[in-house]
């Protein structure tokens, strides 16, 4: 098959780069070593607009760079994912009244560290005297020209970073999995064809199809079938709708639904909504390529604006799917659709069709990072031994799948360990880094500010694991 060594633009920015990334003006060098980058002259972050010693916007070759309203797009299909999908079963567990309140206090939080990640990388650009930085090099960096005591963490932090994508993206590419079986499964036994009481089998049967969906090395093959994706993934959101919106009567009023559910139900609702609602790996890429980068910002930037409009419609499709569906509500919605229906069967084809694709990218993101840290090893056979590396890959998110062959362990368990350490606890912690010899502002705020933010991502990750591991551990049986 082709191959195309060519990153997609809205991979090739948060991925860890390529040893044979060439400099484009004054980019970054591949593989950032902490000797080659001089520290400019100190800049106060709160100064940044008044520095005229360095603009580091005018130095990007932004020719081909996207427009505000571009960008806003790519932010809101990066946001509004298969995730969307699950809102409704983290509501199930949360109750009406909290739902509602916890889903915007968690957009505003989510959509916080995105922006004081990016405020972060502007900090650095003019510190270091670069136009673009990586997620991982903005982790690296932060460190190796912050205070003298935290440089020994500059490196272990890059390599932090970039084992929390790969972690991130595979176990998204095991939830993938598992969603496509689910809503397979029903279609295939409501026709008659396959009757088998085990979605294990399904989920099984996938297997062959995504490692040849997975061998097409040729990027642009893939970013058609992304636009695929996307145009199925809006076909089910539209027959989601008409059936919460349009169809019969809602199955409980609003004032018969628990305001609140039991404690013990929470995690469950925070590790779905933060997993529904993180995007923070595709924020630098997106700010990177932007031909206005500060409009990134501010408090009508594209990201206040793009994050407002995720979050409303989380809010809205979680709360009236919770109402249409009640105790009912399952992992997906598109799962409560009625299967006797030919749209309901449609969306949930769609659906399946639409993962299916997304996989492809997500996977991509796991295989260049396990293949960058492996191709300089490899004598010879370099071709083979790529296509094995891939099928392993694909093998090892199969066996994850049928190991916890249910949604919500998965999505909970990749939401919460995963997602709140990349989208939460590190935005965070090089928020405090970069203003350490700045001072934290009047009365410490940013120091209360991000100390909570780290409380809050330590307790959904120890609560929403083991929330997580619970539910697997139930399935087993």
């Amino acid at each position: 098959m082709d191959h195309d060594t060519t990153q997609p633009n809205e991979l090739k920015a948060f991925l860890p780069p390529n040893k044979e990334t060439k400099d484009e003006g004054n980019l970054l060098k591949s593989s950032i070593n902490v000797s080659v980058i001089q520290v400019g002259q100190k800049i106060v972050p709160d100064d940044i607009e008044k520095s005229t010693l360095y603009d580091p916007f005018r130095n990007r070759n932004v020719s081909s760079g996207t427009t505000d309203g571009e960008t806003l797009i790519h932010l809101l299909k990066a946001c509004l994912g298969s995730g969307i999908l699950a809102m409704p079963y983290a509501f199930h567990h949360g109750g009406s009244v909290f739902s509602v309140l916890a889903t915007i206090i968690v957009g505003i939080i989510c959509a916080h560290c995105a922006y004081i990640l990016v405020r972060s990388a502007h900090v650095l650009y003019h510190r270091l005297k670069v136009p673009v930085l990586t997620f991982p090099q903005i982790g690296e960096m932060t460190f190796a020209h912050g205070p003298e005591k935290f440089k020994k963490f500059a490196k272990p932090s890059r390599m932090l970073v970039i084992l929390g994508i790969f972690l991130t993206y595979f176990g998204t590419c095991c939830a993938y999995t598992v969603i496509i079986a689910s809503n397979l499964e029903q279609v295939i036994k409501h026709h008659g064809i396959w009757d088998s009481s085990d979605k294990r089998w399904f989920i099984i049967a996938l297997l062959f199809p995504l490692i040849l969906l997975n061998y097409i090395q040729n990027l642009k093959t893939l970013a058609l079938f992304s636009l695929t994706a996307n145009i199925l993934m809006g076909l089910t959101l539209i027959i989601t709708l008409v059936h919460v919106f349009i169809g019969s009567q809602l199955y409980n009023p609003f004032t018969d639904l628990p305001l609140i559910d039991d404690w013990s139900r929470l995690p469950k609702f925070f590790s779905i909504t933060i997993f529904a609602m993180e995007c923070i790996g595709v924020i630098m890429p997106l700010e990177n390529k932007m031909r206005k980068p500060t409009h990134f910002l501010g408090n009508f930037g594209i990201m206040n604006i793009g994050m407002t409009i995720v979050t409303i419609t989380y809010l809205l499709l979680g709360l009236f799917g919770y109402m249409k569906y009640g105790n009912h509500t399952k992992e997906l919605i598109t799962l409560n659709l009625n299967i006797d229906r030919i749209e309901s069967q449609l969306a949930k084809v769609f659906i399946a069709v639409a993962v299916f694709f997304t996989y492809g990218l997500q996977f991509y993101v796991c295989f260049d990072i396990v293949w960058n840290g492996i191709k300089d090893k490899i004598p010879k056979n370099y071709t083979l031994i790529n296509y094995i590396v891939r099928t392993i890959l694909v093998l090892l998110t199969v066996i994850v799948a049928v190991a916890v062959p249910e949604i919500s362990p998965l999505l909970t368990i990749v939401g919460a360990l995963f997602f709140s350490f990349l989208g939460l606890l590190f935005p965070a912690i090089i928020d405090l880094i970069i203003y350490w010899d700045e001072g934290f502002g009047t009365y410490y705020f940013r120091l209360i500010k991000n100390t909570f933010i780290i409380l809050f991502g330590i307790l959904a990750m120890i609560f929403g694991t083991w929330s997580g591991i619970e539910d697997a551990i139930k399935t087993q049986n």
